[in-house]
């Protein structure tokens, strides 16, 4: 039987750009030797597409490979936009599909979403670089008050993020986020335990199923999981989280909802803090990370599966469409 050929999909556009290289080469060294045939579709930072190293296109692509998966993250990858172009060429690939990606990479419309089905999120403003930036600070601080913790409104890895205390710090705060976006979501600030937890579409008899949650540890110094936390390998990672079992099962189907309020398709890691108030979703990601500092990995692992397995698993569903 003839190998079924598989594009792995990285790079790309956006800061992401090295984190997403070392997800889809942790895909490309998973895949099951016996059952597929590799191709390696490097996306460039000014959009050019690359196969196995040479130059080509999303239309040739689409003539040589059966499937994609999908490890490109942030603007391009994530966003909607490389997905409407793999549906314009009838190309099965992993992962959500055009619209429900747009919707989990803008925070803000995630956060409209988690609300109509009930999950508690923190109080939000919305900062647009297309209006008065300083009048638009000063409403927001007069809205809630801080701490603050200030996004991009469409950027991950917790790229451009930052805490603000003050009027002051988050004027500087949303000015630096403002590098990475023209809107910023300007969120309250709740203190509480991390904890992360994916979820993966029909497995084990579910039609949504939660993997162990993970706490994320964070060092001393460190207010937030930022984008120096996630990757130097200075995080602690408690998987399985310790909880309480009923603790567990509410913060999965939290995910769950999340994943389905979305409208989300084969998998997905949902944020969220455990706080004296209750548990607070922070945002989804729609396209979770795949390197070995990711929590993915580690909680396909603590289920008893492995990344192997998932890899083989989340293409049949892409091929199931």
């Amino acid at each position: 039987m003839s190998k079924l050929k598989v594009g792995v999909l990285r790079g790309g556009i956006s800061n992401e750009y090295e984190v997403s290289l070392r997800s889809g080469q942790s895909v490309l060294e998973n895949l099951p030797e016996h059952k597929y045939d590799p191709f390696d579709i490097v996306v460039t930072r000014d959009g050019g597409w690359n196969i196995n190293g040479y130059p080509t296109s999303a239309e040739k692509v689409s003539r040589t490979i059966d499937v994609v998966f999908n490890a490109l993250h942030g603007e391009y990858g994530e966003d909607g936009k490389v997905q409407r172009i793999l549906d314009q060429f009838n190309v099965p690939y992993t992962g959500s599909g055009s619209f429900a990606s747009a919707m989990g990479m803008n925070k803000a419309l995630s956060k409209y979403y988690f609300r109509q089905v009930g999950l508690l999120t923190p109080e939000c403003r919305i900062v647009d670089k297309r209006r008065d930036v300083e009048d638009s600070v000063f409403k927001v601080s007069r809205s809630f008050p801080g701490p603050y913790i200030v996004k991009p409104i469409a950027s991950g890895s917790s790229i451009g993020v930052s805490v603000a205390r003050d009027y002051w710090d988050l004027m500087n705060a949303v000015k630096t986020a403002l590098d990475h976006s023209s809107l910023v979501l300007v969120e309250e600030f709740i203190k509480g335990r991390e904890i992360t937890c994916a979820v993966v579409e029909g497995s084990r008899g579910n039609d949504a199923y939660a993997l162990p949650p993970v706490e994320v540890v964070l060092p001393i110094e460190s207010e937030f999981f930022d984008y120096d936390s996630k990757y130097s390998g200075t995080t602690k990672e408690v998987c399985p989280a310790n909880l309480f079992g009923s603790t567990t099962q509410n913060i999965q189907q939290l995910a769950v909802r999340a994943h389905r309020a979305l409208g989300l398709r084969h998998y997905s890691r949902s944020d969220f803090i455990l706080s004296n108030r209750g548990v607070y979703i922070l945002e989804t990601n729609s396209l979770p990370g795949l390197t070995k500092e990711s929590f993915l990995p580690k909680a396909i692992h603590a289920s008893g599966s492995d990344l192997s397995e998932f890899v083989d698993y989340i293409i049949m569903l892409a091929l199931k469409r």
